[in-house]
This record gives C-alpha cells, sequence and structure tokens, in this order.
C-alpha cells in the first residue's frame, strides 16, 4: 500500500502540492517555493534576519542537512542550534551523521560524555561537573543543555516527514519531544520541507505511520507524532512558513527508472541489512544519505560530475537485501544497475583520469607479447629507483594512489626469464 500511494502521488505531484498549498495558506501559513538549495537556504537566512533573530532552533531534518542550511546562517551571523540528541552529539563534535535514524551511533558514551564536557559550554549551558557515562546523567545533561535553548528562542527550524495536501498539515515524527517542543514553543516556525514528503489525504497518513515506526525502530507506534496546521490564535507558533524544497528532485521524478527513489520515508531499513554499510560505516558515503538509499539518491540530487557520486552505485554487492526490506518496495538493486549504466555513459564523455589512462596503457601492454616483455623488462630495471625497505610506497604521477597503498617490490627476475634461463626448470 505505502508503494502504491507513493507511486500515485509522484504521478500527479503538480496536482497534490498547489492543493497542499491552497490548503496551506487557507490554513494561516505562508508557503515558499525554492528550486534549489541557495534559494530555500536564502528563503530562511531573510527570515531570519527580518525577525532580528540570531539563534534559532532546530529539530533534525535531512532536507536542511542536505542543503546545509546551517552552515548557510552561521555565515550570516545567525547560530543554529540542533535539539535531537544524537544531532546534538554530532554538531558538538564537529562530526558528520553516520546513520539515518540514529545520527550519531559510530559514537559510545565514554566517546558522548567527553565531547559533551569539553565542548557544550562552548555552545550553552555547560555539562555539570563530574558528569559521568552513565546513559541517565547523559540525558539530563543534554535536557538541561537544550531546555535553556527553547526558552530563549524565538524561531525554530523543522523538516517533516509528511505534509497532507488534503489539509496542508505537516507531520514531524520523532522519538525524543524536541521536534514537538520546536513546533509548539517559538513564536516562528520555519518547516523546510522536500516536495516528495506530499501525500494525498490522512487515511494514507495511517499507512505510513505503521510502515515507519516499524521498519525504523521495530515500535508499533513513535513515541511522539506531531501535526501542525497554519496558525491558531494564542496557540503555538504565530507566523508559520513552509519551504517546499525541489534541489533536483523534478530531475529525479524525470528518470523512470530512478524516480522510485522518491519513495523513501527515511527509515533506514536499508542501512541495516547493508553488508557494505555494516563494514564501511555512514561516513564513507559522503553525503547526508548514507547506505544503499544514498547509493541511488545522492547521485541523482547531486548529479554524476563528482567522483564520489560516479562512485557511490558501486558501493553495493547487488545482493538484494536492500529491496528485500524496504516497506515501500523501492527496487534499490535494479536502480543501482541503472545509475551504473549511466556512471558509463557519463565517463565516456570524460577526460581520462590517470587511473583511467593505467588501466588502458595495461590493457594495451597486456594485449601485446613483445610489448608485455619489454615491461617486464623495464619493471626489473626500474625497481630499484622507486623501491624501499616497504616496497614501491611512491611513484611520480600517482600520489593519490599511493596515499592509500603501496606496491609490493617486483622480482628481479620475471617467470618467463626463469623459465627460459632454467629450461622449464630442468637445470
Amino acid at each position: 500500500a505505502g508503494a502504491a500511494i507513493k507511486d500515485e502521488t509522484l504521478r500527479h505531484l503538480d496536482r497534490y502540492l498547489e492543493q497542499f498549498e491552497a490548503a496551506a495558506t487557507a490554513a494561516g501559513a505562508t508557503v515558499h517555493w525554492a528550486p534549489d538549495a541557495a534559494a530555500a537556504n536564502r528563503i530562511v537566512t531573510e527570515l531570519a534576519i527580518a525577525h532580528g533573530v540570531t539563534e534559532i532552533v532546530k529539530a533534525k531534518s535531512m532536507a536542511t542537512a542536505e542543503i546545509g542550511l546551517v552552515e548557510a546562517l552561521a555565515a550570516a551571523g545567525i547560530d543554529g542550534y540542533e535539539t535531537d540528541l544524537a544531532e546534538l552529539i554530532v554538531q558538538l563534535s564537529a562530526d558528520l551523521p553516520s546513520h539515518i535514524v540514529v545520527p550519531a551511533i559510530h559514537r559510545n558514551r565514554a566517546e558522548i560524555q567527553e565531547i559533551f564536557a569539553r565542548n557544550m559550554g562552548h555552545f550553552g549551558k555547560p555539562a555539570p561537573p563530574g558528569l559521568g557515562d552513565d546513559p541517565a546523567e547523559l540525558a539530563a545533561a543534554a535536557r538541561a543543555h537544550l531546555r535553556e535553548k527553547f526558552l530563549a528562542t524565538s524561531l525554530a527550524v523543522t523538516g517533516a516527514n509528511f505534509a497532507v495536501a488534503e489539509t496542508g498539515s505537516l507531520l514531524l515524527v520523532e522519538s525524543e519531544g524536541n521536534g514537538r517542543m520546536c513546533v509548539t514553543m517559538p513564536h516562528i516556525l520555519i518547516s523546510v520541507v522536500g516536495i516528495e514528503k506530499v501525500i494525498p489525504t490522512w487515511r494514507d497518513v495511517e499507512v505510513y505511520l505503521q510502515l515507519l515506526a516499524r521498519s525504523a525502530t521495530g515500535e508499533r507506534m513513535n513515541p511522539y507524532t506531531s501535526v501542525w496546521t497554519g496558525v491558531h490564535d494564542g496557540d503555538g507558533p504565530q507566523e508559520v512558513h513552509i519551504v517546499l524544497l525541489d534541489n533536483h528532485r523534478t530531475d529525479v521524478l524525470a528518470d523512470e527508472v530512478g524516480r522510485d527513489a522518491l519513495r523513501c520515508i527515511r527509515c533506514a531499513a536499508c542501512l541495516n541489512v547493508c553488508p557494505v554499510y555494516e563494514r564501511a560505516g555512514g561516513h564513507a558515503y559522503g553525503s547526508v544519505y548514507p547506505g544503499p538509499i544514498g547509493a541511488i539518491l545522492s547521485p541523482q540530487l547531486r548529479g554524476l560530475t563528482d567522483p564520489v557520486d560516479r562512485e557511490l552505485p558501486y558501493a553495493s554487492t547487488l545482493c538484494g537485501a536492500c529491496g528485500d526490506a524496504c516497506p515501500v518496495e523501492i527496487p534499490i538493486p535494479a536502480i543501482l544497475e541503472h545509475l551504473r549504466a549511466k556512471v558509463v555513459d557519463t565517463e565516456r564523455s570524460l577526460p581520462p583520469s590517470p587511473e583511467r589512462a593505467a588501466m588502458k596503457a595495461a590493457a594495451a601492454v597486456f594485449g601485446h607479447p613483445l610489448a608485455f616483455r619489454a615491461a617486464e623488462r623495464a619493471a626489473a630495471l626500474s625497481r630499484k629507483a622507486f623501491r624501499n625497505e616497504r616496497g614501491i610506497t611512491a611513484v611520480p604521477g600517482f600520489a593519490g594512489w599511493f596515499g592509500a597503498r603501496d606496491l609490493p617490490d617486483p622480482p628481479a627476475e620475471s617467470f618467463r626469464a626463469w623459465w627460459a634461463r632454467t629450461d622449464g626448470g630442468t637445470r
């Protein structure tokens, strides 16, 4: 059902977006359209400046991380404070998230205690003296630190898990309550929402609330599901802005194969079963979106001009576990294969990299016996120029390759030369 609803919505996305805008505007919200990251950052920054805000609180949002909102606000002299516990840990340590649902899963409690004790005071209320690494103590320290921010800040920025076209409502699903504080306490609320988050009706919400909780955390329902629709006099934010973010989502929608990635509900079920993610971790993907979903979403949102994005479709064994685990039936392996084909087409039009040039040269040498024998002799003669006690650790022009690996020292005599000299090993 989840896949069918998303497919129907994406087929008629323009209609549902217009319906959402009309309903949200009628309820008192102001809807902004952001074609790209720069436009979204500009809208939020200008709103903050117009209200004389120098600090904002922020709920966990992958869309705002995707566009680099906190960095854009900082460039304008506005401090953005994460209020999700895991995102707070990541921010205090100047780190990067490594998981969609649990961004600080790569940190243990001893590391978190050290981060709180060392850095919390630089962002606001410091950690209490003698803070230990007991989870209850750490949670209490974070609670005291964040409560001060909530009480002092008049503007909050959130994302949304779903946007209901029927009523212009936004839903935020979380497990800590910080999101609810963001959507109820500040005077001004700005929500940055990817256009693919729109769903038609409240009947559809029921389906996704069951899918999301069970696929993300194994719970029957999430601890906190917050809903806000426009402005209500004397209750909650008195100024609500909704920034509908494209940022290449319409380009993804135009791809008949790749568009299925827009079904994603950010549950991380694919990460939890992926053998590559298990061994490499989230930071290896170089993207806000790690794991299998990141391997198909990031190259489509960012394009294939960057070498990192061209490598992401290959960060998979194609075992199919991610596709089986996905609650909205995204055919991740098929999209990976589709993107690999696009990478090959893209690289044909690019100037050859040193690695590709080396591989082409090697193919030519291996394909001609005389050239191969000449290369063997050249390797034996040049080994003295580049080798040391660890083998060959540097060759001019290949610093990037040798920065992560060494090359074994080639033998003084090749197998072919030994075979000829010993008459096949008989003497």
